[in-house]
């Protein structure tokens, strides 16, 4: 697997940080230390509001506070997940107690002590699975993945290429190929974004060389492309190449290819490219932050999130709008502090107020960042059903009417202070200019009326008065179990509890929040 590295800089924010990822092996090795085992083992604009109809003939309404609207309601924008083809369901199709993720890459000294400098490489994996009778496992986990994706109300993967044709390995150029052939497999509207990887394998090519890398993904049935038939390429960290090398890659999959492409480059600092870029591109986008102080939902920064779309827009451009959970990065000893679900909630507003055409969420599975909406072992499928409410919003123009009470618990495992079993020699720090870090657990409310929102965390009690709709009730971190419950006059009406308890002494340093639902 090549090696892959990110910067995320926002001009307005300063904001830097470099990761990379290890190669991925399919040896296993010592079994997984029992802690670990046990860790895992558990599991403001206004807006118009639809009439009071039924749709409650989809069945994934019923985890959900609202009925998901019918197709005729949804008003063509799109949502894409970032697939980053090293973190598949299962590495090996092994038990999930003994395989790759839980003896190498959660526990401190998997990789032969390869990740102990920063006490194990990941902190969440897939949700597991038990080992699939089925030569093609690989296939059927990819296929698994787009039925998941279409549940949660997303229309597409955009999926990273980071490997060249000729690198044949799993992760290298086989899984866009895969995953294409799964989406069409699985329901043929369910399109796969080419976005080839610019630091990768790609970023010494030739604009020809890089054309013919794309060709024979652009045949294929499930690969984008615009309702005019142009395909859409995608490039992350496209300002690595000129405008004028891309707008000769343009003309050469015209000419030699007979493709006409749609081009939406992803950047890193849209606002340093956009003008460049303006007359080669259908759209363009930026990676985005993860904290929300740099997600102002105001401001008349025009580098700003709504400032970029703005921006773009003014170009006649349309605007692909990121949206992530959170950012904990072990092996690059950084995180993002996402105030439990505010960050989430912050940029789903911006894409609603900027009027984005699109929106990528960042990511679905990249575990080594942290940023994961995928069903995962740390969220379940909580994550992707409390994101519903604004892909839903942003997908038809309206607000849900929320039809079934329900709460989401978003809390941490541990204190950001609080000392590991295993320490490493290089724990997470807090990203400059992230919104401050804190210890909270959050209680996210959808109610159909007001009610009283109860969260115990240990011992201690918070209680807060919560209006129908969506609220949000903040409570101290402290150790022991937690658990919520909503109570409408002397009626409860929703509990919940964490599928983890807050511990003092963990076994590494996880800041990663976890997310639990009263309805799964």
């Amino acid at each position: 697997m090549s090696i892959r590295t990110r910067y995320i800089r926002a001009p307005w924010i300063r904001k830097t940080a470099k990761y990379s990822f290890e190669t991925i092996c399919f040896t296993l090795a010592v079994i997984v230390a029992a802690a670990l085992i046990a860790a895992y083992s558990t599991q403001p604009r206004s807006a118009p509001t639809y009439t009071p109809a039924s749709f409650s003939a989809n069945p994934e309404s019923a985890a959900l506070p609202f009925d998901i609207p019918p197709k005729s309601a949804l008003n063509g924008k799109l949502v894409f997940a970032h697939y980053f083809p090293p973190y598949p369901v299962s590495i090996d199709n092994a038990n999930p107690s003994g395989d790759y993720y839980a003896t190498q890459y959660l526990t401190v000294n998997g990789e032969n002590n390869k990740h102990v400098r920063y006490g194990g490489f990941l902190r969440d994996r897939p949700t597991p699975r038990q080992p699939i009778a089925d030569t093609q496992w690989r296939q059927r986990d990819l296929e698994n993945e787009v039925r998941s994706a279409i549940a949660a109300g997303i229309d597409g993967f955009s999926v990273d290429i980071i490997a060249k044709a000729t690198d044949t390995s799993w992760w290298g150029s086989t899984v866009p190929t895969a995953l294409i052939k799964a989406a069409a497999a699985v329901d043929p509207n369910f399109k796969i974004m080419l976005m080839p990887d610019m630091n990768g394998a790609f970023k010494n090519m030739t604009a020809a060389q890089m054309a013919a890398e794309m060709k024979p993904y652009s045949t294929m049935a499930s690969s984008f492309k615009l309702n005019d038939g142009r395909l859409v390429i995608s490039p992350f960290l496209a300002e690595n190449k000129t405008a004028g090398w891309w707008s000769e890659f343009i003309t050469i999959m015209k000419n030699s290819y007979g493709m006409n492409v749609a081009f939406v480059p992803v950047f890193l600092d849209a606002a340093a490219n956009r003008n460049s870029f303006a007359s080669i591109s259908y759209g363009m986008s930026n990676w985005g932050n993860r904290n929300p102080a740099g997600n102002p939902l105001s401001g008349s920064n025009p580098n700003s999130p709504m400032g970029l779309a703005a921006a773009a827009h003014s170009l006649g451009k349309i605007w692909m709008q990121p949206v992530a959970f959170q950012d904990v990065r072990p092996s690059q000893s950084i995180y993002d502090e996402a105030q439990n679900s505010q960050n989430l909630q912050n940029m789903w507003q911006i894409a609603i107020a900027s009027d984005s055409e699109w929106v990528q969420l960042v990511t679905w599975n990249d575990y080594s960042e942290g940023t994961s909406f995928a069903p995962s072992a740390g969220h379940g499928r909580a994550l992707l059903d409390m994101s519903s409410y604004g892909l839903y919003s942003f997908r038809s123009g309206a607000s849900p009417a929320i039809v079934r009470d329900t709460a989401y618990l978003i809390y941490r495992n541990q204190s950001v202070s609080a000392v590991p079993v295993n320490r490493s020699a290089a724990p997470m720090t807090l990203r400059q200019w992230s919104s401050p870090a804190r210890d909270t657990v959050e209680v996210l409310s959808f109610l159909t009326a007001p009610a009283v929102v109860k969260v115990t965390v240990g011992t201690t009690t918070t209680t807060c008065n919560a209006p129908a709709g969506m609220s949000s009730c903040i409570a101290p971190l402290k150790v022991g179990s937690i658990k919520a419950s909503v109570v409408r006059g002397t009626t409860e009406v929703s509990r919940v509890s964490s599928h983890a308890a807050v511990t003092a002494t963990p076994y590494n340093q996880n800041l990663e929040y976890l997310v639990d639902s009263s309805r799964r």
